[in-house]
């Protein structure tokens, strides 16, 4: 193990770079956070069968039904994603995308289903910029067709369920469809979210009547009843993914939306939903302690840069640490700044660009890169030093500029194990909250093109991650599956834009390392740091390391830091659950 050196020396300072990016991070709200509850905050919930770790309860009730009817994992999530994008539409729904990554117990193999988002063929690198070719305003850039991809969701269920579902496909549909002829409760947590956004909300005819009905925001407790979600689904439904979405009247209703709004309108056409597909990727793996922590590789950064921050962060003791020992923060801040700057240069979605995807997770690639932390003559030395290092590339290596994109945290994901030993990590999402705020076919659509970087050049020099025609955006969606002896011991994930990495570099850090289970691992508080300024949870024990951590030179913000966090942890045949008090999930187990 290495020394460490908790003196001001060894803190990295904000430099040049990062500043920018820490501005573009901060400079529009994310999704709020609602008042925490202390359900299943301190005990986790066990099962011997089966278990759910889903963000409603509706969702999480639907897919337990469906296991307890011996559905798979795989149907109880399709079951909970549509109900999810009734109950939580301004989480995920079925006008966005989402990521799968799933364990077959049959055949010990471990899949994952890329169901983002793609850029309409008419896109151009200058899609979110002015005539004079300056980056427009993230709103400007949002409210709108002009940020709407070709949605994944859709095909990503059906695929999935055609791959290893049991239950009939019609059949999932049916909790989803109830609920949205009869209506469900309105929560607490979506009359704020409402409530907050109504003017954004009030753009465009169809959000306005659902969101603002008489003009006044939804009220908790009310019933909300959505008849066009409930058509849509039973076309889904009836025809599949291909003709009851991709085609037919969903199609063309949601093209004619997303071209019509006369302020901002977009490209997306009938083409590019009809050219639409999955895409099955190689899953990334890194080694931490005695596991694998495995996850979705690119177009997603999430894998690569949980990868990054646990095999920096591997190099020093951790454990004997503790998570209230203020190096233990210096250790994984600083390994998370260093695996974002990785981030901002290198990745993208791989089918459009090359990327060193293998020299990023090296061993002696995150070795020297730990050398930085614990030096006196490295990084942490001057101002600006916080810069991509040098991975090895399978192939001749590209210069890239660095990218400040923003991703803003409107996600969900859940967790499911079934009796089989199947097990299911899924995240997914329509990015801001609300989306583009354009509704259509009772649910709303993405505003995922604004992940892509508005700038497609820097002094000359391309940026990985700018728009081009098919491509999908970088995401920072990490649903994780951490593996032991060729079995899962922890499927976990968790929205919060592109802080959802170091929610789930913390989680596993607390469960692995510090001995927490995982109730206490994902209600722990959140300490992020992405582009300098430390992040520190408000009103929770992460507060009092700011005095600490301003010591070693960082610059602090104390503040809402608004995850949903939902896993399950298999120790011994027990299936071991855990819920985000920070949102409104919940475990349900046999």
């Amino acid at each position: 193990m290495r020394a460490f050196f908790a003196t001001a020396l060894t803190t990295l300072l904000l430099g040049s770079l990062p500043a920018l990016a820490q501005q573009a991070a901060d400079s529009v709200a994310p999704e709020i956070g609602t008042a925490q509850t202390k359900k299943q905050a301190g005990t986790p919930v066990r099962g011997k069968k089966w278990m759910v770790a889903i963000a409603n309860p509706y969702a999480a009730q639907a897919a337990a039904d469906v296991l307890r009817s011996d559905g798979s994992a795989i149907d109880a999530a399709v079951a909970a994603q549509l109900v999810l994008g009734l109950v939580e539409p301004q989480s995920s729904g079925l006008g966005g995308g989402a990521f799968l990554v799933y364990f077959d117990a049959e055949s010990g193999k471990l899949t994952t289903l890329d169901g983002r988002e793609t850029a309409p063929a008419a896109a151009t690198p200058r899609l979110f910029q002015n005539q004079a070719g300056e980056p427009l305003k993230f709103y400007d850039a949002v409210v709108g067709g002009r940020s709407v991809g070709t949605p994944g969701t859709p095909a990503l269920l059906e695929e999935m369920h055609a791959r290893w579902g049991k239950q009939p496909w019609d059949k999932l549909f049916a909790p989803a469809k109830q609920l949205a002829t009869q209506g469900f409760v309105v929560s607490p947590r979506l009359e704020a979210l409402v409530e907050l956004d109504q003017v954004r909300l009030s753009v465009h005819p169809k959000t306005a009547a659902y969101f603002l009905p008489d003009g006044e925001p939804l009220k908790a407790g009310s019933t909300l009843k959505n008849p066009a979600y409930a058509e849509t689904l039973a076309r889904l439904s009836k025809n599949g993914a291909k003709e009851g979405f991709y085609g037919g009247e969903t199609a063309k209703s949601v093209v004619a939306t997303v071209g019509s709004f006369t302020a901002n309108p977009g490209l997306l056409n009938l083409s590019d939903l009809a050219n639409y597909q999955t895409r099955e990727r190689k899953p990334v793996c890194s080694d931490y302690q005695e596991v694998s922590v495995c996850g979705m590789g690119p177009p997603s950064s999430g894998a690569l840069t949980v990868g990054q921050i646990l095999g920096i962060a591997g190099n020093f003791d951790l454990k004997e640490l503790g998570p209230e020992n203020p190096e233990s923060w210096r250790i994984v801040g600083d390994a998370s700044r260093l695996a974002f700057a990785d981030r901002g240069r290198y990745m993208a979605d791989s089918d459009f660009v090359p990327m060193p995807t293998k020299g990023l997770l090296k061993p002696d690639y995150l070795s020297a890169r730990a050398d930085l932390l614990d030096s006196e003559d490295g990084m942490a030395m001057t101002g600006d030093a916080v810069t991509p290092g040098d991975p090895s590339w399978d192939h001749a290596a590209v210069d890239y500029a660095d990218d400040v994109s923003l991703e803003l945290p409107s996600t969900t994901h859940f967790a499911i194990v079934d009796s089989q030993g199947n097990a299911v990590s899924m995240t997914s999402t329509i990015e801001n909250a609300f989306g583009s705020r354009l509704m259509v076919g009772g649910f709303l659509l993405n505003n995922e093109l604004t992940d892509f970087s508005f700038k497609s050049h820097d002094n000359g020099v391309p940026i990985a991650n700018r728009v081009e025609p098919g491509k999908r955006p970088r995401s920072s969606m990490a649903p994780t599956i951490v593996m032991k002896d060729g079995k899962p011991v922890l499927v976990i994930g968790s929205p919060g834009g592109s802080r959802i990495i170091g929610y789930v570099a913390k989680t596993i850090i607390a469960y692995l390392d510090w001995g927490m289970d995982i109730q206490a691992a994902i209600s722990s508080p959140h300490l992020v740091n992405r582009f300098g300024t430390y992040d520190l949870e408000e009103n929770t024990d992460a507060a009092n390391l700011a005095p600490e951590l301003e010591k070693l030179g960082y610059e602090v913000k104390i503040r809402d830091l608004n995850s949903g966090l939902h896993g399950i942890a298999i120790e011994n045949g027990e299936l071991i659950g855990g819920a985000d008090p920070r949102r409104e999930g919940i475990v349900l187990a046999e």
